[in-house]
């Protein structure tokens, strides 16, 4: 069991306070915000409205933990160059309800959660007399911190949940599911409640929407869906003209506001694909069979139906509700292998390859009015059927790819420009216009595009960010990345360009979307698993119908609430994918293979080894050549006595050193040339 240092100026209930000397000596600004811990027991606390957290020292904590809502004091005045502005907890305002994973130990009368978290240095005390019988010493619970009291060694708490055995695939994943408070199944009630939803499309479920039963209707998914929210239809007019159906799964028919279900799915926000499995927004009543819209089934759907040229011109756009009764259904590598063959003699065929004719004049046009362009990998773990990682692999995205993208963002931003501009589809926003669930995503940051710019200029590029202008910082920015494809370079700046971005995210205020470069922007086509959509759907048949603007004020507050579970759902999918990675990397410790440098810190470099990408990190302090410091401004390190240079974006050779399947953490070792 791991011993840790005892916290002063605990009050009751685990409610810390600074105390009245304390008090009277700091000298700073006084902020709320979230704390989260390291290793070492310090935290760094974020506030709203601050870039950069605040540090705390682990003897200026008073006993608040990860998640926690404290009360602080920073001090005023800037940091210096490469410092965070620091401060201590004068109070813990609210301990947080979300669990900490850990091992159970019992030893006589006695039991604590025993931590292995880089978030939780302490051990928790628990209360055995509230322990279940099959809590059993060695199987991993989720338990949450009650409180600390005055004179305890130990913050003090109760099992909310019992994992199962270390080790097991079923056990790590809910490990993780639990960490950010993510269920992994559904209450009877919600299920039942789903379950008892009518399922037969009869005359009174066709009131109000166009039939589109008999018209070309096929999906486009990955092999391994099962819930397919999208489908595309296709007709040849006798104009010369297409027309195209983006057909949507009509939830908002079934799932209808405030009832179990969408209580829950509006609670969960969206689905969360762990690299095993999926843990769905919906009941699989609806996600699976009644929503989904599988091949010669009768289904009801939310429609964008688009009249397009064969040049790619827009003529009109019908929003509406819809039947549909897909023909297909097509994995993506059956459709790229019709795309690429150019030929078939089935009315099918011509739709996939008309279509993507037409995405295709879409994407260069996107790309034209200044969409940012990155080309990062994308890596998938293929596991076996014990959940057991065999191969890592990266994911190409091609062309049948690119088609159902891009009809699915013209749909997005059609949905958005029509409520935008109060129907008039003319590119203007109405100051009138109505509440609306928008997916908005800013302008990069300038400063750190500043750094790009800088950097750049090392390898003799002369572009400067110096504009404002979001179209013209998009076009720079593509610019340059076009002029470094293929040389040693493109790497790093990539790699800074991206962490330039601004996230997207859900607001009621358009401020547009950057990087797709569309002025008008929402969710519209995956209700299945993002609850925005079906906010979005339900807004839309309000709007069509005549209704009055809805409540700014609550969707804003829905609007946030379904973009922090977007960052929870991330966070646990990007955890179970570095899970399976270290456990891939386990039979490999003492390899050696060739990497990229993917990041430096003051403490470490970061490297991706080829061919997997898998990351892992080489502390500075284990070179043993020379001793290495940090420049942060060129984005390398440079040895003290060997004056030698590691650059963001440099090969280098590295030795897998050690795993650590608990927190998920793989160091390397710089194997260097002593030749």
């Amino acid at each position: 069991m791991s011993r840790k240092t005892k916290n002063r100026n605990q009050g009751k209930n685990g409610r810390f306070a600074a105390s009245k000397n304390n008090s009277k000596r700091l000298k700073g600004v006084e902020y709320e915000g979230v704390g989260q811990m390291a290793r070492d027991g310090s935290l760094f606390v974020k506030v709203d409205g601050q870039e950069e957290d605040i540090y705390i020292r682990p003897g200026k904590t008073r006993g608040a933990l990860t998640g926690d809502l404290v009360r602080i004091m920073a001090k005023a005045g800037k940091p210096r160059a490469g410092q965070k502005t620091e401060g201590e907890v004068l109070e813990i305002l609210e301990r947080s309800k979300k669990p900490f994973v850990g091992v159970l130990h019992r030893m006589g009368a006695k039991a604590w959660v025993l931590m292995q978290s880089k978030t939780m240095p302490y051990d928790i005390e628990l209360d055995t007399g509230e322990l279940a019988s099959e809590a059993q010493s060695g199987y991993k619970v989720a338990a949450v911190v009650d409180d600390w009291p005055r004179g305890s060694e130990y913050p003090r708490g109760h099992v909310v949940d019992i994992l199962g055995e270390m080790g097991k695939n079923d056990t790590e994943m809910h490990a993780i599911l639990a960490e950010y408070g993510l269920p992994y199944k559904f209450e009877k009630a919600v299920a039942d409640a789903a379950d008892s939803i009518p399922d037969s499309i009869g005359p009174e479920e066709m009131k109000g929407r166009k039939d589109y039963r008999k018209t070309l209707t096929f999906t486009i998914d990955p092999a391994d869906a099962k819930d397919f929210d999208d489908a595309l239809s296709f007709v040849r007019l006798g104009n010369g003209n297409y027309e195209v159906g983006v057909h949507i799964a009509d939830v908002s028919y079934y799932v209808k506001p405030g009832d179990l279900v969408d209580k829950e799915a509006q609670e969960r926000g969206t689905s969360v694909y762990l690299v095993d499995r999926t843990v769905p927004m919906l009941p699989e009543k609806l996600s699976n069979k009644l929503c989904s819209l599988r091949p010669g089934e009768d289904k009801l759907t939310f429609s964008a139906v688009f009249e397009i040229t064969p040049r790619g011109k827009v003529e009109s756009c019908w929003l509406g509700r819809t039947a549909i009764n897909s023909d297909y259904r097509f994995d993506y590598e059956t459709a790229q292998k019709i795309i690429e063959e150019g030929k078939g003699k089935r009315d099918i065929d011509d739709a996939i390859l008309t279509l993507w004719g037409l995405a295709k004049t879409f994407r260069d046009k996107r790309f034209k009015a200044g969409a940012i362009s990155f080309e990062r990998p994308e890596m998938k773990v293929q596991c076996d059927a014990d959940g057991r990682p065999i191969a890592v692999s990266q994911h190409i995205s091609k062309e049948a790819n690119w088609l159902i993208e891009e009809f699915m963002l013209l749909a997005n931003r059609s949905v958005a420009e029509w409520v935008a501009t109060a129907g008039k589809m003319d590119g203007r926003e109405r100051k009138d216009a109505k509440t609306f669930v928008y997916r908005v995503h800013d302008t990069p940051n300038l400063d750190k595009l500043g750094a790009l710019g800088k950097f750049a200029g090392h390898f003799g590029y002369k572009t400067k960010f110096d504009d404002a202008d979001g179209r013209k910082i998009a076009h720079k920015l593509n610019n340059l990345l076009e002029e470094a494809k293929d040389k040693p370079e493109f790497y790093p700046m990539e790699m800074i360009a991206l962490r330039s971005m601004a996230k997207a995210s859900y607001s009621t205020d358009n401020i547009g979307h950057y990087g797709l470069a569309f002025n008008f922007y929402t969710h519209f086509t995956s209700p299945i698993r993002r609850y925005p959509d079906l906010m979005v759907h339900r807004l839309l048949a309000r709007y069509l119908g005549g209704g009055t603007s809805a409540d700014k004020n609550y969707y804003e507050g829905q609007c946030t609430h379904a973009s922090e579970r977007e960052v929870i759902a991330a966070n646990a999918e990007r955890d179970s994918i570095k899970y399976k990675l270290v456990e891939f990397m386990q039979d490999k410790v003492d390899q050696e293979f060739d990497g990229r440098i993917s990041g430096l810190t003051e403490w470490g470099m970061y490297v991706e080894i080829e061919p997997t990408k898998i990351e892992g990190m080489v502390s500075l302090r284990s070179i043993r050549s020379d001793f290495f410091d940090f420049d942060e401004p060129r984005y390398l390190i440079r040895g003290k006595r060997t004056r030698k240079i590691y650059r963001l974006g440099d090969v280098v050779r590295v030795r897998v050193k050690s795993t650590n399947l608990e927190q998920r953490l793989l160091d390397y070792e710089l194997v260097e040339n002593t030749r």
